[in-house]
């Protein structure tokens, strides 16, 4: 928050006027406070749950009530994630109608808020609660090498997911329309054959519902990828700002970063799960909990806990892959396009209309941040126009 400055960057000036960027300033400034109570929040409820032996409290009763090792898990996490949704309501309240209300973005209505939270909840019930279900069963009859069968099958599903979320669980949220004939159209399929890329279709989301912020994003493998616009994106640009940010992602698929971040994550869970075989055991984890009788799904949730600080500091390195997969895919739209101009223009226009902070700070962007900021990244940008060829 010390690093925001009064005097607006030089590449901005022909996008803001300084009054926006004092809103921008703004905005940082409360979502930030707000992520301090968030967080301060989470932990609060968190310890005075752990401290008041609540976690032995809950798996006493599920254990009074029978129903084998599986169904206690399943109940177990239930419970949690039911209890940490209604304790979290007043906060995504808060963000929505009240944050994001203030600076103009919101556009959810009560409805479609409580259908997002109905149809998530839904959506995890059907997809998540057999994946635990099989999970709990692996570790708890497979013996010491159940690790390696719940890895391969955590990287069975993790591909499955990227054919499963584009298909059948985006459409349940957002409505995909194909982009209309016309001028946009015709530059993304001239892009499409430049490229290289197998483009079918282009799909414009109705974001619009929810917020004005843009954006757009590529998601799924095979037959499944989607290359989407949101509405609000389409409305704000011009054709040459929008085939240069297609270009951007139109990079990621072709230096397959949705494949290599996916494969990476299946590497971070291999390492949890490993760590959890060697931990998952160990009688003094179980009393720390309060929990007098071992079990895998507490075990699952006490390691999660204890391995907080090693994923973060595997997080950032995470983190940095990603800013430079996002510099990659930056460097492939300035190749197609013959220029960086266009993205750096669309760039900065989505940064006005979103309000992001044009001066993070550096350590805070090691941490957080999965693309680089974006006055490096128009900066790049620009200087790549006068790189010799």
């Amino acid at each position: 928050m010390k690093n925001l400055r009064s005097d607006l960057p030089s590449e901005f000036v022909d996008t803001y006027d300084q009054d926006t960027y004092a809103k921008s300033q703004e905005y940082t400034r409360v979502r930030t406070r707000f992520g301090f109570g968030v967080t301060a929040y989470d932990l609060a409820i968190l310890l005075a749950f752990w401290l008041a032996g609540g976690f032995g409290w809950l798996d006493g009763i599920l254990r009074g009530l029978g129903g084998g090792p599986i169904v206690m898990g399943l109940l177990f996490f239930v419970v949690l994630l039911a209890a940490k949704g209604v304790l979290d309501l007043p906060l995504d309240l808060y963000a929505t109608f009240v944050i994001e209300e203030r600076f103009g973005f919101n556009r959810t209505t009560r409805k479609t808020f409580v259908s997002d939270l109905v149809r998530g909840a839904a959506v995890g019930a059907v997809l998540g609660l057999p994946f635990l279900a099989v999970f709990l069963a692996v570790f708890e009859y497979l013996g010491w090498y159940a690790w390696l069968i719940a890895w391969a099958g955590v990287a069975v599903v993790s591909l499955a997911f990227q054919v499963i979320l584009p298909r059948y669980v985006l459409p349940l949220f957002n409505k995909f329309t194909p982009l209309e004939e016309g001028e946009l159209r015709l530059a993304i399929m001239d892009l499409g054959s430049n490229t290289g890329f197998p483009l079918q279709q282009v799909y414009v989301v109705d974001a619009s519902r929810r917020s004005s912020k843009g954006n757009a994003y590529f998601i799924g493998l095979g037959k499944s990828k989607k290359i989407a616009l949101f509405d609000t994106l389409v409305e704000r640009h011009p054709t040459r700002e929008l085939v240069a940010v297609l270009a951007h992602e139109i990079g990621h698929y072709k230096k397959r970063h949705t494949l290599t971040g996916t494969m990476a994550g299946i590497v971070e869970m291999g390492v949890f799960l490993w760590l959890f075989s060697l931990l998952a055991g160990r009688h003094g984890l179980f009393e720390a909990f309060g929990v007098s009788t071992p079990s895998f799904y507490v075990g699952i949730l006490a390691v999660g806990i204890l391995l907080r600080l090693p994923q973060l500091v595997l997080s950032i390195g995470m983190a940095a892959f990603s800013r430079h997969n996002e510099r990659q895919a930056d460097d492939f739209a300035v190749a197609s396009i013959g220029s960086g101009e266009p993205l750096a223009d669309g760039l900065a226009r989505l940064s006005k209309d979103s309000l992001s902070n044009l001066t993070p700070h550096p350590f805070y962007v090691v941490l957080n941040y999965s693309h680089p900021p974006v006055i490096e990244r128009i900066r790049r940008l620009r200087q790549a126009d006068h790189r010799p060829q």
